[in-house]
């Protein structure tokens, strides 16, 4: 089993060319035969981005099977982040089994993204 980590898509300083590969890439990554699923990760505190709807669409088109990891949990109060948690799965169309919040700061949440990850990918332990 392999493990992919792409950079941000939406890193506008990027050349155009490399904006151009990248996508490329994207796209030949989500149509390989054996994707097990991917990992999205977002920033809680904003509002999907044209990007992130862009790929939103790209995942529900090819149907491919969306762990979205809800990033920098800590920065926002307990009761905003649930409110957040709520409007991102809603925009994003994802399934409550679908979203983790998490915190690489405080570790909230990894455990429950090991976990997610495990199951997105068939193992019983990541």
């Amino acid at each position: 089993m392999f493990y992919l980590d792409l950079p941000g898509y939406g890193y506008s300083r990027a050349a155009k060319a490399d904006r151009t590969a990248f996508r490329r890439l994207v796209n030949h990554t989500l149509n390989r035969e054996r994707l097990a699923g991917v990992v999205w990760l977002l920033d809680i505190r904003h509002e999907p981005s044209v990007e992130d709807l862009t790929m939103q669409d790209l995942l529900a088109e090819r149907e491919t099977r969306t762990l979205a990891a809800l990033t920098k949990g800590d920065k926002l109060p307990r009761r905003e982040r649930e409110e957040r948690e709520q409007e991102l799965r809603a925009a994003l169309g994802l399934p409550e089994d679908q979203v983790v919040v998490t915190s690489a700061k405080t570790g909230d949440g990894i455990a429950e993204l090991r976990e997610a990850i495990a199951g997105l990918i068939g193992e019983p332990n990541a």
